[in-house]
């Protein structure tokens, strides 16, 4: 089984977003796209859904607050009650402090190790970079082939009535 992209390189934004929407408009697949500094409007122009590592934020956050209370109440009031000037076992504004640090602490590292899973991002993980060029001044829009009605000479035609100033068709052979 193989694997086939169309890769083209722009010279400007402006014409990627363009091309980015016409090929998604002729019913192409955009698998990725490289550019050396954030595009606003491409997340869009690309077909992606909003992050949801706000709500991965928020859950583990919310757990790591429950946590936190229920070990501090656990360790003082049932394991370990030991009368501290006359306070009660059970004191929440106690707790709160280290409450709030843990939750700060699960909601941080969770994020970042749920971007890492998601990215793929990991010790062995292998980079690819279509044009070196691509970290200074050029920005790349990866078309996929598989499932497209359209040809490839026809993809690197519209990329091309875009303003790519290079295509290439590039086949990757997957091991089974």
């Amino acid at each position: 089984m193989s694997k086939r992209w169309i890769h083209g390189t722009f010279e400007d934004e402006h014409q990627l977003l363009a091309a980015t929407a016409a090929v998604r408009e002729q019913g192409y697949r955009v698998e990725d796209i490289f550019t050396p500094y954030p595009v606003h409007g491409l997340p869009e122009a690309m077909g992606l859904r909003p992050s949801r590592l706000g709500v991965v934020c928020f859950v583990l956050g919310a757990i790591g607050c429950a946590l936190a209370l229920a070990f501090q109440y656990w360790t003082s009031a049932t394991d370990w009650p030991i009368n501290v000037g006359g306070k009660p076992f059970d004191s929440l504004p106690a707790f709160v402090p280290i409450a709030f640090e843990i939750t700060i602490l699960f909601a941080g590292l969770g994020v970042v190790l749920a971007l890492f899973l998601r990215c793929r991002l990991g010790p062995g993980a292998s980079s690819f970079q279509p044009d070196p060029r691509v970290t200074d001044d050029r920005f790349v829009l990866v078309v996929r082939l598989e499932g497209a009605t359209h040809t490839a000479a026809e993809c690197q035609k519209l990329l091309a009535a875009h303003g790519a100033v290079h295509t290439e068709d590039r086949l990757e052979e997957l091991v089974a």
